[in-house]
């Protein structure tokens, strides 16, 4: 523990110094404390047990860091353009999903179709009008504000599940209503973001669902019918599977950072509040509207997580499909990292506060 405690009293000297360094005009020389600042941040979080989850995203943060200050480094490798590796990403993180995932997963809707319908209706109705208002007010160029509409049309985030785990929440509904939302994609995101970001860039319809079927129901459909054939006799790959997931969403998140890095310097901050308020939005309207219809506490907290929690990494792989990575992914590429703050935040809040039901409650899910 001593160690961790070092490092963090480290990291707040970092931040310190570069902090010095910016405001004394020599912004350029504060990169490398910044980035030394995230990195032992991120090991010294390893050492307190309420602060271990931020741990992968704190070094998302010294990741793209790196991005806005050596952008070079993250758009080309000789003549290959590291964009083209954002595709095949996505579909290496939704085969994934679907190893972690099995056919049984999908019987919530018979099991709990009241909370299914709620959870996965209130999903696309809520965050894509939120992400219309927002968009229609930000007075950003119409490629960046399609982006916020682009993260709101999007299905729900594959950390929800763990989130909901955290939040003492109905995990069995959670990973049923992440299944059946990210089904409907390729039809429903396609028509709501020729409905809704129509006004602000050309969407190909049809071309944006073949795109999210070849990103999302092709990677997953193979990895349930892996996990269907070799369940438990492929130890390594369940095991290595979250870690290249991590790692993937982290390489799509630095490469998007750093094609856009002259858009984030000029409306950055602002985009950044739009994204944070768009998050906090979709978990108090996902509560509610589970209240409205007099769910339980629980499921209540599980729409909440299920509304607010965007699936960024194929927000992103659709915007580099229609070839405005550096604009359309800006918003998608900030919304990942924070939903897992802010997520993790409400899950650790919610883990003190008992739902009610604890006695009657039986947990039919698993943890993914």
């Amino acid at each position: 523990m001593n160690v961790y405690k070092l490092l963090f009293g480290l990291a707040a000297l970092l931040l310190l110094a570069g902090l010095v360094l910016a405001f004394s005009g020599n912004l350029a020389s504060a990169g490398p404390v910044f980035i030394a600042f995230f990195l032992a941040l991120a090991v010294s979080f390893r050492g307190f047990d309420k602060l271990r989850g931020f741990t992968y995203t704190t070094v998302i943060f010294a990741a793209v860091t790196t991005a806005m200050y050596y952008p070079q480094h993250f758009q080309t490798v000789g003549d290959f353009k590291l964009a083209a590796l954002i595709t095949p990403l996505i579909q290496i993180i939704m085969f994934g999903m679907g190893t972690s995932m099995s056919f049984g997963d999908f019987v919530g809707v018979v099991k709990m179709p009241k909370g299914v319908l709620i959870g996965v209706v209130s999903h696309f109705i809520i965050m894509p009008t939120i992400g219309y208002t927002l968009a229609s007010i930000s007075g950003f160029p119409p490629e960046i504000a399609a982006g916020i509409i682009l993260i709101g049309c999007s299905p729900n985030g594959m950390a929800s599940n763990v989130i909901s785990y955290l939040a003492k929440a109905n995990l069995a509904l959670s990973i049923t209503i992440t299944a059946i939302s990210t089904m409907l994609a390729p039809i429903v995101t396609p028509i709501l973001m020729s409905q809704l970001a129509g006004a602000f860039v050309q969407i190909d319809t049809l071309h944006m669902m073949w795109d999210i079927i070849k990103m999302v129901i092709i990677p997953i459909g193979a990895g349930l019918v892996f996990n269907r054939l070799f369940s438990g006799k492929v130890k390594w790959l369940d095991a290595a599977m979250p870690l290249i997931s991590m790692g993937g969403i982290a390489f799509i998140i630095v490469i998007i950072t750093a094609a856009g890095r002259d858009s984030l310097l000029s409306i950055g901050p602002t985009l950044l509040l739009l994204v944070l308020f768009h998050n906090l939005s979709g978990y108090t309207l996902g509560y509610w509207s589970g209240r409205l219809f007099k769910m339980s506490e629980r499921d209540c907290r599980t729409i909440a997580i299920e509304v607010g929690m965007q699936n960024g990494g194929l927000a992103s792989g659709i915007a580099k499909e229609m070839g405005k990575m550096a604009t359309v992914g800006l918003a998608p590429a900030i919304f990942g990292p924070l939903m897992n703050i802010t997520g993790s935040i409400l899950a650790s809040w919610w883990q003190s506060k008992p739902t009610g039901d604890e006695e009657t409650y039986v947990e039919t899910g698993r943890m993914h």
